[in-house]
């Protein structure tokens, strides 16, 4: 095989993963059988699969629920047709089979290609609530929203009535109320539902007795049992969306965490300035100011391929793309497969590090300050 063919072969496969992984993810959101049976995104992501085996020789999944056992059951590397971007890539299995979902891989992958769906699903509702504010001039309504995704992931219904009466939320009401949906059977155990002490979002019962969290930063430690509730209690129960899950909750956790850590330090931090232009804003007491964007991603070469310079209103003197270090821990090589996958464009104009670098080069900074003003 040519260069230019193993190029075009990889390019192949990358097209038919953002295809298959955002079938699955959309295979997963359906509540009972439709007419036809699969939506096309499902559908056409099975035939292109089975096509791409046919060409390359490869056994294919017999049935769409074959194909979802096979993402469960199987690593990547054992029933792709075309080559995989790397080792680690190879090793992915793109539904739990604890839980029966995609896990947040997948969904990385489906937020990557064309008009996926979990990316509209984030994008609307964030964009929409985002148009509202930036109208009414009410940067406090957007900072209370993006706490309630974070903060909050599960309601009651009558919580979510009550919302509309909150003096900061009010305004985004009608948004709300569509980044939550009904619990499903699959939340349910005994007739109650129970959240992760972690991070708030409700656990997912298995089979031999215990939960699992589908937070990735959550599913590394062993599961820590919140509070307990009957779905159909005050107006039945509602869950966060799984993409506004993945996407707002879980790095908000990270940001709401630096938050603390940053204040603690003695620092001023403004949270989503400007209506989200980046996540948090410190000033330091020599007067420069870092900007940080958090990002919790599973696969560093997507999460580079789709990075931008920080915006730069409000103005800063260092941007910083900050990423929780279990990540690093989790798969080797993380940094290095970031920065091999950046656009050129960018190289340069962010720096990645840890929130645990973050930290230590915030601590750094100060003690410097402070023994400077000690000679001085």
């Amino acid at each position: 095989m040519t260069a230019e063919q193993e190029q075009e072969e990889g390019g192949d496969g990358e097209r038919l993963l953002r295809l298959v992984a955002t079938g699955l993810v959309r295979l997963s959101q359906l509540r009972g059988p439709g007419d036809p049976v699969y939506p096309d995104a499902v559908q056409a992501a099975y035939n292109q699969l089975v096509l791409g085996c046919l060409r390359q020789g490869e056994p294919a999944p017999g049935s769409v629920p074959e194909l979802a056992r096979w993402a469960g059951e199987k690593p990547l590397a054992e029933w792709w047709p075309f080559g995989l971007p790397d080792e680690e890539t190879g090793r992915l299995r793109l539904v739990d089979l604890d839980t029966g979902v995609p896990v947040q891989e997948c969904l990385e992958w489906a937020v990557s290609a064309p008009d996926p769906a979990a990316e509209q699903v984030e994008n609307e509702l964030l964009g929409e609530a985002l148009t509202l504010c930036r109208a009414a001039k009410d940067p406090d309504a957007y900072t209370a929203f993006r706490r309630l995704l974070i903060e909050r992931p599960v309601l009651t219904g009558a919580e979510i009535a009550l919302l509309g009466s909150d003096l900061d939320l009010a305004l985004l009401h009608s948004t709300v109320k569509r980044c939550y949906e009904p619990v499903t059977a699959a939340h349910v155990r005994d007739g109650q539902c129970v959240t992760c002490a972690g991070c708030g979002c409700l656990l997912v019962p298995l089979r031999d007795g215990g939960y699992a969290c589908q937070l990735d930063r959550c599913r590394r430690e062993a599961v820590r049992v919140g509070r307990r509730v009957a779905p159909g209690a005050s107006g039945g129960l509602y869950h966060l969306t799984r993409p506004l899950r993945t996407f707002i909750t879980g790095p908000g956790l990270a940001e709401t965490g630096l938050e603390a850590e940053l204040a603690g330090l003695g620092l001023p931090v403004e949270m989503w300035p400007r209506f989200d232009t980046y996540d948090l804003r410190i000033t330091l007491p020599d007067g420069r100011v870092w900007a940080i964007d958090v990002k919790d991603r599973a696969n560093p070469a997507l999460l580079a391929r789709g990075t931008t310079p920080l915006r730069t209103d409000p103005p800063y003197d260092r941007g910083l793309l900050v990423v929780p270090a279990y990540r690093f821990q989790e798969r080797d090589g993380y940094r290095e497969v970031f920065l091999q996958h950046l656009p050129e464009d960018v190289g340069g104009r962010v720096e990645l590090l840890t929130d645990k670098e973050l930290l230590r080069q915030v601590k750094t900074a100060l003690g410097w300050m402070k023994k400077g003003a000690r000679n001085a």
